[in-house]
């Protein structure tokens, strides 16, 4: 299904039952915070609308908006109006830089969140930090997002490199495999995921056997996958994301080569699993929480998932359960950080949280003054009849 765009309009967050700050209150955090008034928090993100993963982008926008939306009626956060600007970047970095010198130079926002890419991230990060403007749990997993500390660094989720860690040593250990490659796109994301594979080997003592590097855009991968066969592969870690996953998948499955594959976050989509001809049957992917499906017996997501379809008509996938987790993460940091909003009492309040758990049975999301990545959990699950059934439940390791 083609995916929804998403449209920016003004919605209000829902706060906690107290008194409204004063004017003079309100007035002397607005005249120090940028993107603070004393009738509104004017938040942005710029995500891959319309791109090659929109598929991930929307969901997780729309899924963002609709926590807003759900808290619209309590009247704001102390008294504020957030104000959600969205730009699309289309997975380009070049257009990521000038969506974000928008929302820093034009919107005046107070911080972003679920900005979408690694490369993007890591390209807009230092515009950002130079105006003060925080990056709130981006949609990527890379390590970048949170390493080297910087106060106004957020990761929200395992990075790709953990990710690909505690897989190769499932793998290895569990499932016999001896013979490791990997298929990655040759951006900063698929360079992680190819550095995680590499340093489990190296720990496990054993050695690539074989690797591949291709552009976001490339669709002929016959040549790689002949690299892993020839060198005798029984197991591929792909730093691949949607349509090249599928791509890869589908190449694999028509030369009859039934190796397994075994990606990450950003493979981890119901576009995958669902993709015509079911080349994904028995692929595997790991991910920093499990995706509950609508039929969840959970009544909370089943409630959520339903509110989702209404609004958007198609079914949340995981990167929008992962979306609907930050928002409203960050609604509560709001309310937490109370009337006289500063960037200091929002970082501050950031750093306060505590095993905070999301309605989906989410890892616990915690941070500290000296750690500002929510999660390092990982979790393995396997494409079985169109859907993603977890290899068990509990997270694994390395």
């Amino acid at each position: 299904m083609k995916p929804t765009r998403v449209i920016t309009r003004r919605v209000v967050l829902a706060g906690s039952a107290g008194l409204l700050a004063s004017p003079a209150l309100i007035g002397r955090a607005a005249a120090v915070t940028r993107g603070v008034t004393d009738t509104e928090i004017i938040v942005g993100q710029m995500s891959d609308l319309s791109g090659v993963t929109a598929v991930q982008g929307v969901n997780n926008t729309n899924a963002m908006r609709l926590v807003f939306d759900e808290v619209n009626a309590a009247g704001g956060i102390h008294g504020r109006k957030i104000r959600f600007i969205v730009e699309d970047n289309e997975y380009i970095v070049p257009k990521a830089v000038q969506a974000m010198n928008k929302l820093i130079n034009r919107d005046n926002i107070f911080f972003a969140i679920g900005n979408g890419g690694t490369p993007h991230n890591d390209a807009v990060m230092p515009s950002m930090f130079e105006k003060n403007v925080p990056n709130v749990f981006p949609l990527t997993c890379a390590r970048s997002m949170y390493e080297p500390f910087n106060r106004l660094k957020f990761g929200q989720f395992s990075s790709y490199y953990d990710q690909m860690r505690a897989a190769v040593k499932y793998f290895v250990e569990q499932r016999g495999k001896k013979v490791v490659g990997v298929m990655y796109q040759d951006t900063d994301f698929g360079r992680d995921v190819q550095a995680g594979v590499v340093a489990q080997l190296q720990a496990m003592g054993l050695k690539l056997a074989a690797e591949t590097a291709h552009r976001p855009t490339d669709t002929d991968f016959n040549a790689g996958l002949a690299k892993q066969k020839d060198a005798g592969c029984d197991l591929i870690c792909m730093g691949t994301i949607v349509k090249d996953t599928t791509i890869i998948l589908q190449t694999a499955r028509k030369t009859g080569w039934n190796v397994d594959f075994c990606g990450q976050f950003a493979s981890y989509s119901t576009a995958v699993a669902e993709a015509v001809g079911e080349p994904a049957d028995g692929f595997y992917s790991m991910a920093p929480a499990l995706y509950r499906y609508p039929d969840d017996p959970k009544p909370a997501v089943q409630a959520f998932t339903a509110k989702y379809r209404k609004a958007f008509g198609i079914d949340v996938n995981y990167l929008g359960e992962a979306g609907y987790t930050a928002a409203s993460f960050v609604s509560a940091v709001l309310d937490k950080a109370g009337k006289d909003l500063t960037l200091d009492s929002f970082i501050g309040a950031m750093e306060s949280m505590k095993d905070w758990h999301d309605i989906f049975g989410g890892p616990a999301l915690s941070m500290s003054p000296t750690n500002h990545h929510a999660s390092s959990q990982s979790f393995l699950s396997q494409v079985k009849n169109k859907r993603w059934a977890p290899v068990m439940e509990d997270p694994l390791s390395f």
